[in-house]
């Protein structure tokens, strides 16, 4: 019998991805155990529902500004010192803070400093596979996915610690944890990594520059990005679902506690329903969907989506059954969505400025979404269904940008014909 793609490529993984790929569990474990739980024990800890939106729009700005230098730090310094450094930065030092925090000032030091995860995001992506075999790059990410879906197989677990123990002390405990693994993780993908051949270049290029000077240059590529109609529709797109997924991740937990009035313990089982579902909709359907025919499947993926928020939105006092349903919704949604807009940056995207492009695309998307951070918290302060009415504005506004791609796309496709 023929080995299936995914696991000839995880078996005959070396160097740099076989490090990277093997201690990825080891973030999105503890991670998942504390996700559903994160906004909930902000507003248990006196955390208004609008100092959580400030606290993401923070977060967000941070990110901005350790996007912009992302780039250059990592030429600079080198992918794998870059890694070790800005991972501890990110993750260690603020999963201690976040296990300590007794109020709004913790939260948001804790947000800025883990907004240099978008430096290490550059460098660990490139550690991850730049000197891997191209032919498995696709494969390499697929399995970077599977971990973070796989990791969620073990939320129920933070399910029973929280009904044996109470929210905030099992919060605090895995914060502690996810805190000591991370240490762990980053140790291990230090100690098995070596630096690229593509890195060794930069270094070497950049030694005598300062970090002003190998910034400069992005001037440009923004004019050229303004005056290219598929790719601002792609960057639309994006804007779109970083809104959403920054306003689930911040107000679905409280809607689901405090407005429905599920058990808090519920949470953990939550994700475990989400993954079940969308790994059997990466395994079969997904692969199906041609990523230049993309208008129909991503315009399903929104409506599917939409549909989820419009039962969260309407879901009756304990509707477990309707939570349930929009979950399975939400799960469809976010399948098909995701790869879509993933292969809609490689189709619509200028090859030969890809990487310099796509690092302008990410500051852009996180400039436009974070005021919706402070915006989302104050219309859960008013009603906490609001949030959900955005997402639902948003995911329309994403019907309208796919429309408009494919035209583009298709106009794109006539040109290179």
């Amino acid at each position: 019998m023929k080995q299936h793609p995914l696991i000839q490529t995880l078996l005959n993984l070396r160097g740099n991805s076989k490090a990277c790929v093997l201690t990825e569990p080891l973030w999105g474990i503890p991670y998942n155990l504390l996700g559903p739980y994160i906004s909930v024990y902000m507003l248990a800890l006196g955390v208004k529902d609008s100092q959580i939106g400030l606290i993401a729009t923070i977060g967000m700005i941070s990110q901005i500004i350790f996007s912009l230098l992302g780039g250059a730090v990592t030429d600079k310094l080198g992918r794998r010192y870059t890694t070790f450094i800005f991972d501890f930065i990110c993750w260690t030092v603020p999963a201690l803070i976040w296990a300590f925090s007794k109020n709004f000032y913790y939260f948001a030091a804790a947000a800025i400093l883990n907004g240099t995860m978008r430096i290490t995001m550059n460098s660990w992506n490139c550690l991850l596979v730049e000197d891997c075999d191209k032919k498995q790059i696709v494969n390499i990410y697929t399995w970077i996915y599977i971990a973070g879906l796989g990791a969620a197989f073990f939320s129920p677990l933070s399910s029973i610690f929280v009904k044996n123990y109470g929210m905030v002390p099992t919060v605090r405990v895995l914060y502690l944890i996810f805190s000591g693994v991370m240490a762990v993780k980053i140790y291990l993908t230090f100690r098995y990594t070596t630096e690229t051949g593509p890195g060794r270049i930069r270094m070497d290029e950049t030694k005598h520059l300062s970090l002003g000077e190998v910034l400069g240059g992005y001037g440009g590529v923004v004019r050229k990005l303004l005056k290219t109609p598929e790719t601002l529709l792609t960057l639309g797109l994006m804007i779109v679902m970083s809104i959403i997924n920054m306003v689930n991740s911040n107000f679905w937990s409280i809607a689901i506690t405090e407005r429905i009035h599920l058990p808090e313990n519920y949470l953990g089982l939550f994700p475990f329903l989400k993954s079940i579902v969308m790994l059997i909709l990466f395994f079969t359907v997904i692969p199906r969907i041609n990523a230049l025919r993309f208008k129909r499947p991503l315009v399903l993926g929104f409506m599917t989506f939409g549909i989820s928020q419009l039962i969260v939105i309407f879901a009756p006092d304990k509707g477990l059954i309707f939570i349930i349903g929009s979950i399975i919704l939400e799960a469809c949604g976010i399948s098909i969505i995701s790869p879509l807009l993933d292969s809609l940056q490689v189709v619509l995207v200028d090859v030969r400025e890809r990487a310099r492009v796509m690092a302008v695309l990410y500051v852009i998307v996180l400039a436009v979404t974070s005021p919706f951070g402070a915006l989302a918290g104050e219309l859960s302060e008013i009603d906490r269904r609001l949030p959900f009415v955005l997402n639902i504005a948003l995911l329309i506004c994403g019907v309208i940008l796919t429309y408009f791609s494919a035209a583009a796309s298709r106009y794109k496709q006539s040109i290179k014909q």
